[in-house]
């Protein structure tokens, strides 16, 4: 036998005892610290300060709850849920009682607003053809009537929905109409996508109180559309290398673009004896602004136009005018817009929109939501996060909207954090 084997046996032997000592040391010093963790405090003066803290246990996270309440603006009154992506467009029907939105996710939603305040809204849903991404919406003649633009890599199309047949089911119980496709049209605005469609009744003049409809195109185009028929009545171009919006006045006369330069051009439509839209002619421009105008809009009554450039200031326009006289457009109105960043440098507005009282203006600047006077441009209230990304478009309900046993006059705004708010309007202090 080999004389080393007692001795390495002899090693491992007394490496186990000694293992087994060091860890059975460790285990009770272990258990009596936890015992002692696990002992109530009996102490009747305890010191707080010589006595660690004792760790808060872990629990989930309400951070969702609290942070909704710090967000909670006392003007914001409810959220239109079920988007699956970025929300493009939205727009009211003339009665303020449905509102369209059109989604990334290729769906447009026409949400019913019986109530304001109600914790859910039954919507339509119309699916667009397969691959294309809705970018504007806008409601025809009436709330079963819808005019959609949507973007593929071949151009625009638009898309005209009406009410459908009757569907007849299997036990014979006859289901609402589904909307089918009236008319449309593809690779319009030379296969550019649509940034803004807005559309108006023509009641001036002669107009026969149908809807026309104004698609303007990231290129430097706007076209003009019959709403029913979908048949187009008039193709101008701002020549200003490119658009940033186009708006169609509520009486259906005038048609005004911002785009690239600071100049506005307005264009009227005239109308046939027959109330038929005949043509389309650039009758103004509006000069005043010093740099790119972002955003404008109508009042209530059409003659006048409210702009936003990038100047750093808000303009009132009387466009009310005897153009065919040679009288220009006059500035009523400069406003200062009231925003400022971190450094106190004045920041630009990329959308506004007017309440249809005319008291009211909107407007947005990334996800800043304001509300102005519109007659003193002093601000009346500001939700600073109005949306968890930029805001991507705002519209004033045509009337009041039911909320209980009042009725309020909403503002709807939409954003790519896939949500549609709705808004109260705020007070205008008594002068």
């Amino acid at each position: 036998m080999d004389p080393a084997l007692p001795i390495v046996a002899l090693s491992l032997v007394l490496g186990a005892i000694i293992a087994f000592l060091f860890f059975n040391s460790y285990f009770r010093k272990r258990q009596s610290e936890v015992r002692s963790i696990a002992k109530p405090n009996l102490d009747p003066n305890p010191n707080p300060a010589s006595k660690p803290l004792p760790k808060k246990p872990l629990s989930k996270p309400h951070s969702s709850d609290k942070d909704q309440n710090k967000r909670h603006h006392p003007l914001d009154l409810n959220t239109l849920k079920g988007h699956g992506d970025a929300v493009t467009g939205i727009c009211f029907s003339h009665d303020g009682r449905n509102l369209a939105t059109a989604c990334a996710d290729g769906v447009v939603r026409v949400f019913k607003l019986d109530d304001a305040s109600s914790k859910s809204f039954k919507f339509l849903r119309i699916n667009l053809p397969a691959g294309g991404h809705p970018t504007a919406v806008v409601f025809s003649d009436d709330a079963s009537s819808i005019v959609v633009s949507s973007y593929t890599l071949s151009g625009s199309s638009l898309y005209m929905y009406g009410e459908g047949k009757p569907v007849s089911s299997e036990n014979k119980q006859t289901k609402l109409p589904l909307p089918e496709i009236k008319w449309e049209h593809h690779k319009v605005h030379d296969k550019k996508s649509i940034l803004t469609m807005f559309g108006a009744s023509a009641t001036y003049g002669s107009g026969d109180g149908s809807t026309i409809i104004a698609s303007c195109s990231e290129g430097t185009d706007i076209i003009v559309w019959h709403g029913k028929t979908g048949k187009s009545v008039g193709h101008v171009d701002t020549n200003q290398l490119k658009n940033n919006m186009a708006a169609i006045s509520p009486n259906g006369r005038f048609i005004a673009a911002a785009a690239f330069t600071a100049d506005v051009k307005v264009w009227e439509i005239v109308y046939a004896k027959d109330g038929s839209a005949k043509e389309v002619l650039n009758v103004m421009q509006l000069k005043g602004h010093k740099s790119a105008v972002t955003w404008l809009c109508f009042t209530p009554n059409s003659e006048q136009i409210i702009t936003a450039s990038k100047d750093g200031t808000m303009r009132i326009w009387n466009i009310n005018v005897r153009y065919h006289l040679d009288e220009d457009p006059k500035t009523l109105k400069v406003f200062p817009i009231p925003l400022r960043d971190s450094s106190g440098a004045t920041l630009h507005y990329d959308r506004l929109s007017i309440s249809p009282d005319g008291k009211i203006l909107a407007a947005t600047h990334g996800s800043t939501l304001q509300w102005l006077c519109a007659n003193t441009g002093k601000v009346l209230d500001t939700a600073e996060k109005a949306h968890d990304s930029d805001i991507s478009c705002l519209s004033w309900s045509p009337k009041a909207i039911p909320m209980g046993n009042d009725k309020v006059l909403v503002l709807a705004t939409a954003s790519a954090d896939k949500k549609v708010k709705l808004w109260a309007s705020p007070s205008i202090p008594s002068s």
